[in-house]
């Protein structure tokens, strides 16, 4: 299985020197922020000079500063990082159809079925990423470890079965992705290169550092099964409409929004796809742009839904000068045909829900409609968290009635916070007797709650009281302070 590595090594600063070309003359470190940041790539003459990946840069600065070198600092920008390796992906899927993406900086791309000899498939990979910019290191190898290996080696590299162990024995331990810790372990051993470790019994190693130690050792010796994964390919489909006049009204906007839809949904019809993501570009005469973003809560191919979607969203954003263009895109397709529940019928319109929260969006603005959702937690506060709600595909709520002649469930009764306040309580033999000016009838509790102790200590007794009104309530005492929480409905 003929398998090609495209490497870039130290790719975001390789990233940060096609912006600024500038940065090929000094050593490079690439920081997470300025502020108390820490490294997260550098070049190779940083990495000469002392500095290492996860220092502070403080403690890189001493390094240069010990040998009277200064270092050009650059701010990581993972957008831009994102941006240019689906850029190589992209351009890879010209060499061939079998991608795999393993981490930015590092790609393996199959050559099965590709006619031509190892010589050609390099050079296939060479064209491929000729424009992207990036310096590449390819190699060619019969299994995906030994590929990267190669590609770290030197670039052109290309390697068989019959000579993997003897161009692997003298590297060190590092090529192997082992840990620090467990390098100066080996290395108190005495094993300091690949070809070391292959030397080992393969039982007592695996024994000794555990499950990891067998892939390891299988890697020095060359040896690598995994298969290639390959990455789906992304598809989107784009259309626009400009330089066919300006819309200064919502009716022009909207006729023009309508018949950009029906384009969309041609073309996603024609590939048997449904999409669940629409991104709308509008520009308008004064420059200006605007991006709307549409989830549908169920992946379809409908015209109207999608203009019903967008209609919505539309109505909470605000255009100071006519639209000159837009630009719809379709995204997130999965294939054709919805699947169905037997019992349905009760269930609320996905589509419908999705057009009320697009509305309510605009209203009210992004984030504002929100639902509940439960976590762990040892106060009942911390037990739940409030998220922005986000449509999805509703499954089959059909409830069936009980058989009759059951007894039917008891009442339960459901606890609901309120804002902490102060309140009056009276004790008798320590516990709640009076709260307000109402008696305690029956008492649940205490239920103590003493957590926090590293941060702002915490300790809370909490009581369910029911009162001589009828009230049922939760209170607590904080710092012998009582609050009511609670109310039970």
């Amino acid at each position: 299985m003929p398998i090609v590595c495209a490497l870039v090594p130290c790719y975001k600063v390789e990233v940060a020197r096609l912006e600024e070309p500038a940065l090929r003359a000094s050593p490079v470190l690439v920081a997470d922020r300025l502020e108390r940041g820490h490294v997260i790539d550098l070049d190779a003459r940083a990495y000469a000079l002392g500095a290492r990946i996860g220092m502070t840069l403080l403690q890189a600065g001493m390094h240069f500063h010990e040998r009277a070198q200064t270092p050009r600092i650059v701010v990581d920008d993972p957008a831009r990082d994102r941006a240019v390796w689906e850029e190589v992906l992209d351009a890879l899927d010209a060499a061939s159809p079998l991608v795999e993406d393993t981490a930015q900086g590092t790609a393996l791309v199959e050559m099965r079925g590709i006619s031509g000899t190892p010589e050609r498939w390099l050079a296939i990979v060479r064209e491929a990423l000729a424009e992207i910019g990036l310096p590449f290191a390819v190699a060619l190898a019969h299994n995906r470890f030994v590929a990267r290996v190669a590609a770290l080696v030197a670039d052109g590299t290309l390697m068989n079965a019959e000579n993997v162990t003897a161009f692997l024995a003298p590297l060190p331990l590092h090529v192997l992705d082992l840990d620090e810790a467990t390098i100066e372990r080996l290395e108190l051993l005495g094993i300091r290169t690949v070809g070391e470790l292959a030397a080992l019994p393969h039982g007592p190693f695996v024994r000794r550092f555990g499950p990891d130690a067998q892939r390891w050792h299988a890697w020095a010796r060359g040896i690598d099964e995994t298969p290639l994964i390959p990455r789906p390919r992304r598809l989107r489909i784009d259309r626009t409409l400009f330089g066919e006049g300006t819309a200064e009204r919502e009716d022009q906007l909207l006729f023009a929004l309508r018949t950009l839809i029906a384009r969309v949904c041609d073309d996603v019809a024609y590939i048997g796809k449904r999409c669940g993501l629409l991104r709308l570009h509008l520009e308008c005469e004064d420059g200006a742009t605007h991006e709307i973003l549409a989830r549908l809560a169920q992946p379809t191919a409908l015209p109207t839904t999608m203009f019903d979607l967008l209609r919505a969203k539309l109505e909470g954003t605000s255009l100071h000068a006519p639209v000159i263009g837009l630009r719809l895109g379709a995204e997130r397709f999965e294939e054709a045909g919805s699947p169905m529940a037997l019992f349905a019928s009760g269930d609320p319109d996905p589509e419908s829900v999705a057009i009320a929260l697009a509305r309510l969006d605009a209203a009210l603005g992004e984030h504002h409609v929100l639902r509940a959702r439960l976590q762990e937690g040892f106060r009942y506060e911390s037990q739940f968290i409030y998220e922005p709600f986000v449509p999805q595909p509703l499954s089959s709520s059909m409830q069936f009635p009980a058989a009759s002649g059951k007894a039917s469930a008891p009442a339960t009764f459901t606890l609901r916070l309120l804002p902490p306040r102060a309140i009056a309580v009276r004790l008798h033999h320590g516990v709640p007797a009076f709260v307000g000016g109402s008696a305690v009838v029956r008492l649940a509790g205490p239920w103590r709650v003493d957590e926090s102790w590293w941060e702002r200590p915490l300790q809370r007794e909490e009581y369910d009281v029911l009162l001589t009104d009828g009230a049922l309530l939760r209170i607590t005492r904080e710092n012998n302070v009582w609050f009511l929480r609670g109310t039970y409905d």
